[in-house]
């Protein structure tokens, strides 16, 4: 998850309208209670924000950092070429 982000006010019983940074600005601010999950004391979880790159429709992008493998599958008479590829995941080292 990405946060904490502070309350900015209570909408009705069921939703809370947050203080969302910059590099947020594209998401609507105001959640509903059942979407959001309680703060845990664990920072390991935490993403932090900068280093962060969105697209269009919100989701991280992450770029390839080195290719760690490559080899070629033969099928019949296809040869597909396999690579294998570590990204710059915020989550951990990520393999592809």
């Amino acid at each position: 998850y990405v946060g904490p982000f502070k309350v900015l006010e209570r909408v009705r019983d069921v939703a809370y309208k947050l203080d969302l940074p910059e590099e947020l600005s594209r998401v609507h601010n105001t959640f509903y209670v059942s979407n959001l999950k309680q703060c845990h004391a664990d920072e390991s979880l935490a993403v932090p924000l900068d280093g962060l790159h969105f697209d269009d429709k919100l989701h991280f992008v992450e770029e390839p950092v080195e290719i760690m493998d490559r080899k070629v599958k033969r099928l019949k008479r296809s040869q597909i070429p396999l690579v294998k590829v570590r990204w710059n995941s915020k989550r951990g080292p990520e393999f592809t």
